[in-house]
């Protein structure tokens, strides 16, 4: 490969991506405040679905003459070491894990805000670093909540960021959490620590609760399917009166209808929002993942190399039984 090329991987059409070559960022590209980093390993998020079956990108960048989004796209779940730097706090030769903030992480080399990174425990393997950046988004979320102790919960999908809802839950000392998902995937995966996993779907659920009485609904439901109002509307009717309903993720349409009758009658709050404050997120996730070290092995369930990012991709999105988090190792 040549000194002034890099690796990328980009999508060709939906569903398909292709390895090329690219010209390598440099330095003196850098903004205030942004970091060029050498991506060691990503990890593939629910978020990065849409984008992958031809969703446009809403992040600014422009498309390669022929192709579906940016070389690298999508992917914005990296770890990497630090090559230049214009962030005070961010030296170079450091080793980070974070956010690709234009979700262009399937690369050899990526340029993103350094507020979005941070250095994690030199003990963890970069496809194993990468595990934080979905933990920070799930730590920052249940901490919006505010107090769970001793309160109902259930979480309505549980693929990797499911799992990892029912494991910071039940870590908070909650009364009970109640795992839903269609797909057995968890059964095999260790302890997540949910009071109960359910295997059958999101309306079915809802409706066993119909006359099983109010004390028997959850006070919290994590709604962590995404890319569907129906598993919202399933979250809506399941919870008990009075509740919350957390929806996490990216949503694939600007606009979604609600049930607003029963988030009156039942007196809901329902809420949403992304991950603020990024570094202290991720700081505390290093710190969660100290002390749950068996979370990596219980998680990280299929890694690849970047020769198979396409079988990575094919992976990631088919829910299977055992199918928990999947990586890819980007070093060549």
């Amino acid at each position: 490969m040549a000194s002034d090329a890099m690796w990328t991987a980009v999508l060709q059409q939906p569903g398909e991506l292709i390895a090329t070559t690219v010209a390598r960022p440099s330095p003196a590209d850098l903004g205030p405040g942004e970091v060029l980093l050498q991506v060691e390993a990503g990890g593939i998020c629910g978020s990065d679905g849409p984008f992958l079956r031809g969703a446009p990108t809403r992040f600014g960048t422009p498309a390669m003459p022929g192709f579906w989004g940016p070389p690298g796209f999508p992917m914005h779940e990296v770890a990497g070491e630090v090559l230049a730097s214009r962030h005070s706090d961010i030296a170079v030769g450091e080793r980070v894990v974070g956010w690709a903030d234009r979700f262009d992480g399937a690369s050899e080399m990526v340029v993103t805000n350094g507020d979005s990174v941070a250095t994690y425990d030199a003990g963890l393997a970069p496809h194993q670093a990468v595990l934080l950046q979905p933990l920070a988004c799930v730590l920052h979320a249940v901490g919006r909540l505010g107090d769970v102790r001793n309160r109902r919960c259930a979480v309505l999908g549980v693929g990797p960021i499911g799992a990892l809802f029912v494991h910071v839950l039940a870590d908070a000392g909650t009364a009970s959490v109640v795992a839903v998902d269609r797909v057995g995937r968890t059964a095999s995966r260790g302890d997540l620590r949910a009071t109960e996993v359910l295997v059958q779907d999101g309306a079915g659920w809802a409706a066993g609760l119909a006359s099983a009485g109010d004390d028997a609904r959850p006070e919290v439901v994590v709604e962590a399917v995404g890319h569907q109002v129906a598993t919202l509307q399933d979250a809506i009717e399941a919870v008990a009166p009075s509740g919350t309903v957390l929806y996490f993720g990216v949503p694939d349409s600007d606009i979604y209808p609600l049930d607003m009758e029963q988030l009156v009658r039942k007196h809901l709050t329902l809420m949403a929002g992304g991950t603020l404050q990024r570094r202290r997120a991720l700081a505390r996730a290093d710190a969660y993942l100290r002390r749950h070290p068996e979370l990596v092995d219980t998680l990280v369930t299929h890694a690849f190399s970047r020769a198979t990012i396409q079988d990575a991709y094919d992976c990631a999105m088919r829910p299977a039984r055992g199918r928990l988090k999947v990586v890819v190792d980007l070093r060549g």
